[in-house]
């Protein structure tokens, strides 16, 4: 499990293998996801096994979809119906770590992290994971300030990539801000205030680290355990194919997924519909192959807000994730792990044509209607 490239090819694969055995993919898919006792590729346990839940959740919508794709597709428009399965680790192989430090001051706390912010949210992934760790004091939100990617102040937090940094980063501010929560208590109970850790030479700034110890990085046979927590979920598209033309729109997506403890919804929201929306142009229309033709967004065929339907859903399962920070994993990347498999899936039960190379052009989606 990993790229898009490699969910692709093994998703399709599976949909061939349950036709040829007869057998409903979504079934085939929970006869063989993880369960206690199965390993990883690399060799280790995965996290939680969360991924029959999901499949439970997911199968309803599912067989609503394939009775409704029946009743409303029409000699010109073929609907269809197709699901896949994402798993993606988060952090860098092996031993990944991140520093943040945390201050008192006489307004607040004060969260100092190079989480960088390329539209994730990072913000709120510092300041949610912040505010959990100094609810034993009752601080307010507002009460925490934000100081991120100043690298004069701001100590490494490592790359924003892996879908790492909530778990990794989250976990050293976690870190840190614990480290004040203890420095601040009263022997007798409560906890002391700017003027009295000043008053006692206590220091008011402490650096937060942590590493994933538990991890290793994969040897040369590809085994190890190279991640503290993974991401699952599974993927179901409903699609509109038109004979005529080959060209094929996306009406309803919806994604299954287990991120772990989730520390503000509306972002995770926002991941899990960005990431939909790029599976969809994945799928459909973006090719970088051309270095002549594909020099603009437009040339490699991003895709527009037309493009993307109104229906997309996200179904969460909270899994408490051991090795992230009160329980939460990464979001980042999981959602563009397979949802563009699940596209191409649905085109062949709409109209029995199998895309092998993405993206399924309405040119090559008309070749092998033209070919059946």
């Amino acid at each position: 499990y990993g790229s898009p490239q490699s969910e692709f090819a093994s998703e399709v694969l599976m949909d061939e293998l349950a036709e040829k055995m007869g057998i409903d993919p979504l079934e085939l898919r929970y006869k063989n996801v993880y369960r206690p006792g199965d390993t990883t590729p690399s060799g280790c346990a995965p996290d939680v096994y969360s991924l029959p839940e999901l499949i439970d959740k997911i199968r309803p919508l599912y067989k609503e979809a394939l009775e409704k794709a029946k009743k409303e597709s029409t000699g010109e428009k073929k609907r269809g119906v197709g699901v896949s399965i994402g798993v993606y680790g988060c952090g860098l192989d092996g031993p990944d770590s991140s520093e943040s430090a945390v201050e008192l001051t006489p307004d607040g706390i004060t969260v100092y992290s190079s989480w960088e912010d390329h539209g994730q949210g990072a913000d709120m992934g510092c300041l949610a994971t912040a505010h959990e760790a100094l609810r034993p004091m009752g601080i307010q939100p507002d009460k925490i300030k934000l100081v991120m990617n100043d690298t004069a102040t701001t100590p490494n937090s490592g790359p924003a990539g892996g879908s790492r940094s909530q778990v990794v980063t989250g976990q050293a501010i976690r870190v840190g801000c614990e480290m004040l929560v203890n420095a601040m208590k009263k022997p007798g109970g409560g906890y002391r205030t700017y003027d009295e850790m000043v008053a006692e030479k206590i220091p008011l700034k402490y650096e937060g680290k942590w590493t994933a110890s538990a991890c290793t990085a994969c040897d040369e046979n590809a085994q190890g355990n190279p991640f503290p927590a993974y991401m699952y979920g599974v993927f179901l598209a409903e699609v509109e194919v038109d004979v005529k033309t080959g060209k094929t729109q996306v009406l309803k997506m919806t994604c299954g997924c287990d991120v772990g403890k989730i520390a503000n919804k509306l972002v995770v929201d926002g991941q899990i519909y960005g990431g939909l929306v790029q599976g969809i142009g994945l799928a459909l229309s973006e090719d970088f192959d051309d270095l002549k033709k594909h020099v603009s967004l437009v040339g490699c065929g991003l895709p527009y807000i037309k493009d993307a339907p109104d229906a997309l859903s996200a179904i969460y399962v909270e899994t408490p994730r051991e090795n992230g920070p009160f329980g939460a994993s990464g979001v980042g990347e999981l959602p563009l792990t397979s949802p563009h498999a699940s596209i191409i899936n649905a085109i062949y039960n709409a109209c029995g044509v199998r895309i092998t190379r993405l993206p399924a052009l309405p040119e090559k989606v008309l070749a092998g209607l033209k070919s059946a």
